[in-house]
């Protein structure tokens, strides 16, 4: 059976553990939490002795409440019905400390029934039986950022108890800005040591995006290779092949900058050009993803291509305002291409062009780093070497190189080398990311959360883009829902990137395939 890997020390755990999940009756929990929990119980990595009590304001029976958090799980009956009986649900106010109060009772009881666990004894009439080790509580919010001071605050004054470890998980969007951000962060500090708050961005969960420390810093190559001497240029690109569906209103808050770039793409960049950590521990990875986004200026409107979908070429799929929720003078961007330098040794000249956008031709989460021209005077004008880090849908790393196209003569062409996870390591899980970040949070892991640092340094790239925005000061061009994004999008790279069209033709399984293709 594909399990996960497991570190011995978590492996031996026999911590009390109540996982509370506030905000339980959400689609956030419906759709990834509970399914992350059911998939760390049927791998047998949740700790021995665990409760999972989800908490919100909507009044629920048992049956209902069991209805909704399997609804997006998949197992045997046994096994669900198995993960259930560790899971109970109460009903209660995010405001009222006598609703929290009966929250910790219940917390109370369930860590009251796990403390004494029946063992042998060489002593028949010995029924003893002993107690475990240290209780730890992760509240987990599923809740939306409004939430976020007033359940924190609450959980301090009625649940918290200082002979406890306490982990507080809160999801993005971690504030609005800089300045907001700052307030949320002021805010939890004043209930919860930062050691004790995990900060989730599930990308950084996600497999691919835990491999790029290895694949730097664990092959010579590529650590040799990784500064402006031999790199022309990175991009890194998210595209979703649908709209807002419904959710216009929560997404016109926010953007597709604020959504996905501030967080997800920057932590992605941060990883990808950091210098080399003193050690795999979660500080040191921290301190040096805090650094080179120091070296990070604001990113230029100038240096930005903004878009907002309209309905597609033949009418079958709605523009962005034709969504009811959404208000019909909106200027938030749903698609955005930007460019950010890094002005240190190891990268200054090397652009990072970022682009994501919604509503777009396909989806995929990828990184393409694109080496310079070959020095050679051997093999003038050829196309450059490329290194494609493929994050989602299907997992898979791959370089683009110049090879002897077969034959008589010396015609040359593009070739990939490709390492397909789900095809080569067919005996393993790929892990859900929120099942591995909540495998962190459990084990106290946080090298992959986001640090207060980190974080406001995020916020400062972005901050003063974001407020040009919000005041009108961008044009937002037109595209087609289905489309590639707007005019000027394919020429961006080019534009302000350094980066150069693959000249050669580009075969990939035994067909010629446009340049630019991604293989699945």
């Amino acid at each position: 059976m594909s399990v996960f890997e497991l570190s011995p020390a978590l492996a031996e755990k026999q911590d009390i553990t109540s996982i509370i999940v506030f905000g339980a009756s959400g689609d956030l929990a419906k759709k990834k939490t509970f399914p992350a929990l059911f998939q760390l119980y049927k791998s047998n990595l949740l700790p021995k002795h665990t409760r999972i009590h989800g908490y919100a304001r909507t009044d629920m029976s048992r049956e209902e409440f069991e209805k909704r958090v399997t609804s997006n799980i998949k197992g045997t009956p046994a096994l669900i019905e198995a993960f259930l009986s560790h899971c109970n649900y109460t009903h209660g106010s995010y405001s009222q400390g006598e609703d929290f109060e009966r929250l910790k009772a219940v917390i109370t009881e369930g860590e009251k029934d796990m403390q004494t666990e029946p063992v042998e004894f060489a002593d028949e009439n010995d029924k003893a039986g002993r107690l475990i080790g240290n209780r730890l509580r992760v509240y987990y919010m599923a809740l939306p950022p409004s939430a976020f001071t007033m359940v924190a605050s609450n959980i301090k004054a009625h649940v918290y108890e200082p002979d406890v470890i306490n982990h507080i998980v809160i999801e993005k969007p971690f504030g609005f800005d800089r300045d907001t951000s700052k307030e949320l962060n002021m805010e939890l500090s004043r209930h919860f040591k930062e050691s004790e708050i995990f900060r989730t961005d599930h990308y950084l969960g996600k497999e691919m995006v835990k491999n790029i420390i290895v694949l730097r810093f664990a092959n010579t190559f590529y650590s040799a290779s990784w500064n402006n001497k031999y790199i022309s240029n990175i991009q890194i690109t998210f595209r979703e092949p649908f709209g807002t569906e419904g959710r216009g209103g929560y997404f016109d808050s926010f953007g597709i900058i604020r959504d996905v770039m501030q967080n997800h793409l920057i932590q992605v960049l941060s990883i990808l050009a950091m210098e080399p950590p003193k050690s795999l521990d979660a500080e040191d990875i921290r301190d040096c993803k805090a650094e080179v986004l120091r070296y990070i200026p604001p990113v230029k409107l100038e240096e930005t291509l903004l878009g907002q979908y309209v309905a597609s070429e033949d009418g079958t799929k709605p523009g962005y305002k034709d969504d009811p929720t959404v208000p019909k003078d909106s200027n938030t961007p749903t698609f955005a291409a930007l460019v950010l330098h890094i002005n240190n040794d190891r990268w200054r000249g090397v652009p990072f062009i970022m682009k994501a956008g919604k509503a777009v031709e396909s989806a995929k989460v990828i990184v393409r780093v694109q080496f310079k021209d070959a020095s050679s005077k051997l093999f003038p004008d050829v196309s450059r070497d490329e290194l494609i880090i493929r994050i989602s849908p299907t997992e898979s790393i791959y370089t683009k190189n110049v090879v002897k196209l077969p034959g008589l003569g010396n015609k040359l062409a593009m070739s990939a080398l490709e390492l397909n996870y789900p095809n080569v390591f067919q005996d393993r899980m790929i892990p859900e990311p929120y099942a591995a970040l909540l495998l962190d949070v459990i084990g106290n892991d946080h090298s992959n959360f986001v640090r207060e640092d980190e974080l406001d340094e995020a916020w400062r790239i972005f901050t003063p883009l974001l407020h040009q925005i919000d005041q009108g000061k961008a044009t937002l061009l037109p595209y087609p829902y289905g489309s590639r994004g707007p005019a000027g999008s394919n020429e961006f790279p080019t534009k302000f990137g350094n980066y150069k069209a693959t000249t050669l033709d580009y075969y990939y399984n035994d067909s010629i395939v446009d340049p630019h293709y991604v293989p699945k």
